[in-house]
């Protein structure tokens, strides 16, 4: 019995965490407040200044930032260095014009109203001016806005203030008052970090994808799930031993690791460890806030929470709109991102070790921090009145009877036309969409569609993609289709996959991808078109046939041609075009049209047109 005793609290405490979890979470997602001010709140009550069922909340972050590591990984693995390379202006320009502007601005707040040291204000104005990665990537994933264009100007910024902590410690060390004896030369803590780079960046490049295929076929799964957590906690490890942050070691791996077959497979293994842990990261984030602190100085926090707030939203609407953004993408991402992040306790932290600040400026700071990430989904919430959209109401679906052989992916236009055939003849069809409204407007004529966003690995198992055997990708946005087409490529390898192409350069993507069938989606109805435009102009039925044969023939041989050289320009020679005239425009050109349908021998040409035959 009494050897039993020790563990006891280890078995009470995730007793605690859990009922906590399960209790708020669903509760203030009811009130919608989302998931993450519910964890916010458990940690407030049970933490050490709530009911003290916990007297320190440290040890529990250390291991709940495992959680941040993870999901750092598995954005990772949505991207690849391509990727990476066209988000490069929103990352490095208006990122680091968001840190910087945000940052000098706060920072003004603690010099002239808290009346604090220049060097402390300064490192609480950049500290402040980071976001948290986690908490808005929650966000965007729990509406499935992760691909939206606010969702990616947002991930760019949040990029770029993930890699922003490493000259800020190096900051507070430059600002420190203390004796720096010891320390790594400036040279060599350079060397490290570079050599730690380069060790994550040669070791996913080279020595991952081999590594996980001699895994696979050993056939054992729950092998992988061990080798995943090994590639992310190692990589992170190292970052942190040559000074750099463990996030972005395991964002470098997942990176990495985008282009391997085995991403989808690693990205299912640790989606669940990823969402506990993150889970158990915000209830710590709450267990560290100190009522008794926020009511003393209740008045410095209040205007802090509010110049903050305002700063930078205000900034970050500046920057877009100065980038050419427009008004709605702009405003939804500035209301992402006011909050303080996870990276400005790290900062705080270290700032008050280094001397640059006291500890009761970082307690106040991370009581503030704590805050604007309680405010933030409230905010959030204020969105679609600020943008007059009305945002669309949540739905739960169960996939209790999608056992369909043809699973249909998007029900839009394009999509109802496609089961329109299908059920003609009797298929057996699932179909699922993201659109609550459009769903709901099926269900009144009949249709059952499942409400579920194709893009994630979890949604398609649980619509039957095992099971189909053909699946029709039928969305509207080519970076969905292209995403799925990839998902169900590699995940479910005995499904027809036919995609729906958003246009030539598209078609030969999905190609690439290994899709079995794909449809350019005006390509047919274009040719509708001008089939009934030669039959209006009289053109005979047979040379309208011929006409028709003639044009698919060369885009067929056109398309091949592209395909083959992975060249957009070639089998230019294939289309027929009409000469621009190299006059400039408002000159009389210097030949007539020629009528389609021509008088008898040439009755009512004119002179002119005489002599340029």
């Amino acid at each position: 019995m009494s050897a039993s005793a020790p563990e006891a609290p280890v078995y009470v405490q995730a007793l605690i965490f859990l009922g906590a979890a399960v209790v708020a979470v669903p509760l203030f997602r009811k009130l919608r407040l989302g998931s993450i001010l519910g964890y916010l709140a458990a940690g407030l009550v049970i933490g050490p200044f709530g009911l003290g069922l916990f007297s320190d909340s440290t040890s529990v972050m250390h291991v709940a930032e495992l959680g941040v590591v993870l999901f750092l990984f598995i954005i990772g693995l949505e991207l690849n260095v391509s990727r990476l390379w066209s988000m490069r202006r929103d990352i490095f320009v208006l990122g680091t014009a968001q840190v910087v502007f945000a940052g000098l601005l706060i920072m003004l707040y603690p010099l002239l109203v808290a009346n604090r040291p220049w060097q402390a204000a300064l490192i609480a104005g950049l500290g402040l001016a980071l976001s948290s990665t986690a908490m808005v990537m929650q966000m965007l994933g729990e509406k499935g806005e992760v691909q939206h264009p606010h969702g990616q100007k947002a991930f760019a910024i949040l990029l770029l203030q993930d890699l922003a902590i490493v000259p800020l410690l190096a900051l507070v060390a430059l600002l420190s008052p203390q004796d720096s004896a010891g320390a790594d030369p400036a040279w060599l803590s350079a060397a490290k970090m570079l050599g730690g780079v380069a060790a994550v960046v040669l070791t996913g490049r080279y020595l991952l994808s081999p590594f996980f295929r001699v895994l696979a076929n050993a056939g054992a799964h729950e092998v992988m799930t061990a080798a995943a957590l090994l590639v992310v906690i190692a990589a992170a490890t190292l970052m942190t031993y040559v000074g750099l942050s463990a996030a972005l070691g395991a964002f470098l791996a997942g990176v990495l690791l985008a282009e391997s077959s085995y991403r989808h497979e690693l990205e299912a293994d640790l989606e669940p460890f990823r969402g506990l842990l993150l889970g158990l990261f915000f209830i710590s984030v709450g267990m560290t806030v100190d009522l008794k602190v926020i009511l003393s100085h209740w008045r410095v926090l209040l205007g802090a929470l509010v110049a903050v707030i305002l700063i930078k939203t205000t900034v970050v609407y500046g920057l877009m709109r100065l980038l050419r953004n427009g008004h709605e993408v702009s405003i939804r991402t500035a209301l992402l991102l006011p909050q303080g992040g996870e990276f400005g306790f790290v900062l705080f932290s270290t700032a008050v070790a280094a001397g640059v600040m006291v500890q009761e400026q970082a307690t106040l700071l991370v009581a503030l921090v704590t805050l604007t990430m309680a405010v933030t989904p409230l905010l959030a919430a204020l969105t679609p009145r600020l943008v007059g959209r009305s945002s669309a109401p949540e739905r739960k679906e169960s996939f209790d009877g999608a056992r369909g052989s043809v699973l249909i992916v998007g029900f839009g236009r394009f999509g109802q036309m496609v089961a329109q055939l299908l059920l003609a003849e009797g298929v057996d069809v699932t179909t699922i969409d993201n659109d609550v409204e459009m769903i709901e407007a099926a269900e009144r004529f009949g249709f059952k569609v499942y409400y579920g966003d194709g893009t994630r690995l979890d949604v398609l198992r649980a619509a039957g993609a095992e099971r189909a055997r053909l699946i029709c990708v039928c969305v509207e946005r080519k970076e969905a289709a292209s995403r799925i087409a990839e998902l169900c490529r590699t995940t479910f390898p005995l499904a027809q996959l036919y995609v729906r192409a958003y246009d030539r350069v598209h078609a030969l993507e999905l190609l690439e991808h290994g899709v079995h069938y794909q449809l350019r989606e005006t390509f047919e109805s274009a040719i509708a078109f001008g089939r009934a435009a030669l039959v209006g102009l009289g053109l005979p039925p047979e040379r309208v046939v011929e006409v028709e044969e003639d044009v698919r023939q060369r885009d067929r041989e056109r398309f091949a041609l592209q395909q083959q050289g992975r060249d957009a320009q070639a089998g230019n020679d294939k289309l027929y075009t009409r000469p621009v005239p190299r006059p400039e425009p408002f000159i009389p050109p210097q030949r007539q049209a020629v009528a389609l349908n021509p008088s008898p021998r040439g009755e009512g040409a004119t002179e002119e047109e005489g002599k340029d035959r």
